[in-house]
């Protein structure tokens, strides 16, 4: 398996993953307490109207994708506090708007060349060593500000009220939580592509939760679950001759099946 990492291209997406795998799951924890999951998705699907946007004026897609995911980010928290009772009508709303752009500047743009496959399915094995050093430097922001910020998010995720009570700014912390978010999501979108980015921060959060039994251990455990899922994905994509983001996908869900029945395995024995 090491003599796969001898080409430099292997080399880069090893060093994607393992920054990958440094933010994105912890995120995708905080998104699935949050009871916002489809927010990964709905970031994704705008993220296309920036890439879109971009190659039809003519600019760096990743420059107009981090701008429209950013104001996105934004307006889903003002939709969120909006329809407090009824989140799934903000992230409809978003998902809708963004698809909704996206096919309108594709469409425009057809005389440009632009396509949008690579962005809606990524490549981890084509990812450059800027987008590498792109993703190490989201990496360390993210982990500093969970070591510095930690304690406030866990309060807020749980109970926005007592966090109200206790004096944090929580619409200000909610918007930058999901203005991070944004900022993640634009920059995986080449790497892990928008119709399957989602899983990538999502399924390892969602299998951590039923192992961990604390925060902390869950927060350990969704990074190790990433990391061993991403690098396993890769090696088998790369083995089979299937593409390395669908490959992941489904080493998650096999992962997520597997701890389900083990879990309901263990249960009927104790019973």
């Amino acid at each position: 398996m090491f003599s796969l990492f001898q080409y430099e291209f292997m080399q880069r997406a090893f060093f994607a993953i393992v920054a990958m795998s440094l933010f994105a799951p912890l995120l995708g924890v905080f998104l699935v307490l949050r009871r916002q999951s489809l927010m990964s998705d709905t970031l994704s699907h705008v993220s296309l109207a920036g890439v879109a946007f971009g190659l039809f004026i003519g600019i760096s897609p990743n420059l107009s994708t981090i701008v429209v995911v950013i104001l996105a980010a934004i307006l889903l928290e003002y939709l969120r506090r909006l329809y407090r009772n009824f989140l799934e009508v903000a992230t409809a709303i978003l998902m809708s708007l963004g698809l909704s752009l996206a096919l309108i500047f594709s469409s425009a743009g057809r005389g440009k060349g632009i396509n949008l496959d690579q962005y809606l399915f990524g490549s981890i094995v084509t990812v450059s060593q800027t987008q590498v050093i792109l993703l190490a430097i989201l990496a360390a922001v993210v982990l500093v500000v969970f070591v510095l910020f930690m304690r406030p998010m866990y309060v807020m995720t749980f109970d926005e009220d007592t966090a109200l009570v206790d004096g944090l700014p929580v619409r200000t912390m909610s918007v930058l939580f999901n203005v991070v978010t944004g900022v993640a999501i634009a920059l995986m979108i080449p790497v892990a592509g928008a119709l399957l980015v989602s899983a990538i921060m999502v399924m390892p959060a969602s299998i951590a939760m039923r192992l961990g039994l604390t925060f902390k251990r869950v927060l350990a455990l969704s990074v190790l679950i990433g990391f061993i899922g991403m690098l396993s994905g890769l090696v088998i994509s790369y083995q089979s001759g299937a593409p390395a983001s669908a490959t992941i996908t489904l080493v998650f869900v096999a992962v997520f099946i597997v701890t389900l029945l083990a879990q309901k395995l263990m249960s009927l024995t104790k019973g």
